[in-house]
C-alpha cells in the first residue's frame, strides 16, 4: 500500500502522515513514512524524540553517497550513472521509532532548470525503489506538489490524499495538486479536511469539497497543538486522537483494497 499525502503549506500534512503511521502499525502494518517535504516535521508527528532526530540525514544532502553510488567526480560533468543502487538505503539509513521507519528525502537544489546531478539522480532512483519495489504499507509526506513523481513511480501509488483547512486558497491548492495528479495518472484522491474548528467551518469545507471523496473532517485539537509545543506526537497525548486516527486508517485501507481488487477484476 502506497499512500501520498500533499497540500498547501501548513494544513497540517504531517500530522496526518503521524497519526496514519501509528495507527497503521498498531493494527499490524509494516510501515515506513518518507518525509520528502522540505520543512521536514514528520519526526516530531511520529514521535521520535528529539535527541534522536539527529540521526535523520536528508538523503539529498548526502553528496558523498550520491557520487559513490553514481560514480559521479568532480570535473565528470553530465558523465555518471543514472539509476544507481538505492535497494540498501532505506533500512540503513532510516530511524525507527514503534516499529516505524522514517526516511528524511530532502530536496535537492538545482543550478537551473532540469539539471540532473548525482544527488537528483539518487533521491529520483531511491523514490522509484520505494514506491515499486518496498513491500509494506509507505506513506508519504509530501509538499504542496506531486514533482517527486515521475514515470515508473506514478502507477504505484494507490491513493493520493489531500489535506486543506477550512480556508479558500487551501482548497485552491487542492485543485491545483487533483489537476496534476490527473495528468500524472493517479486514479485515486481523496481529501482530509483538518482543523476545523466549528460548525461553520465544517459547513464551509462540504461545500466546497462538493463531490470530492472527502475521507475525514479533523477537528482543530487543542491536543494536538500542546503535542506539537512540547515536541511530541499527539497519538501518545490523547485517546480521543487515537481513536480519530484508527477510524482513518480503517477509511484509508478500506479505499486502497478497494482499489486493487477493481485492478484486479479488470486486469
Amino acid at each position: 500500500m502506497k499512500v501520498a499525502v500533499s497540500g498547501k503549506g501548513g494544513v497540517g500534512k504531517s500530522t496526518i502522515v503521524g497519526m496514519l503511521a501509528r495507527a497503521l502499525n498498531d493494527d499490524g502494518w509494516k510501515v515506513m513514512a518518507i518525509d520528502a517535504d522540505p520543512d521536514a516535521n514528520l519526526a516530531s508527528a511520529i514521535g521520535i524524540p528529539a535527541d534522536r532526530m539527529t540521526e535523520l540525514k536528508p538523503i539529498s544532502a548526502m553528496t558523498e553517497l550520491a557520487l559513490e553510488r553514481t560514480g559521479a567526480t568532480p570535473g565528470s560533468g553530465s558523465f555518471f550513472i543514472l539509476n544507481p543502487k538505492v535497494d540498501d538505503i532505506p533500512d540503513r539509513f532510516s530511524v525507527e521509532h514503534e516499529g516505524i521507519k522514517l526516511l528524511a528525502m530532502g530536496t535537492v537544489d538545482h543550478a537551473g532548470a532540469g539539471c540532473v546531478c548525482p544527488e537528483h539522480a539518487l533521491v529520483r532512483t531511491l523514490m522509484r525503489h520505494i514506491l515499486t519495489r518496498r513491500r509494506e504499507a509507505v506513506l508519504l509526506d509530501m509538499e504542496a506538489g506531486i514533482e517527486h513523481f515521475g514515470r515508473g513511480t506514478v502507477e504505484a501509488v494507490d491513493l493520493l490524499v489531500i489535506v486543506v483547512e477550512p480556508g479558500m486558497r487551501s482548497f485552491q491548492t487542492g485543485a491545483q495538486i487533483e489537476r496534476l495528479a490527473a495528468e500524472l495518472g493517479i486514479k485515486r484522491v481523496c481529501y482530509v479536511a483538518n482543523k476545523v474548528a466549528s460548525a461553520e467551518d465544517e459547513a464551509f469545507v462540504r461545500t466546497q469539497a462538493g463531490d470530492k471523496d472527502l475521507l475525514l473532517v479533523a477537528p482543530f485539537d487543542q491536543d494536538i497543538q500542546a503535542a506539537d509545543q512540547a515536541g511530541e506526537s499527539c497519538y501518545d497525548r490523547s485517546e480521543a486522537f487515537r481513536v480519530r486516527a484508527h477510524g482513518f486508517a480503517k477509511e484509508v485501507v478500506r479505499r486502497v483494497v478497494g482499489q486493487k481488487e477493481v485492478n484486479d477484476v479488470l486486469g
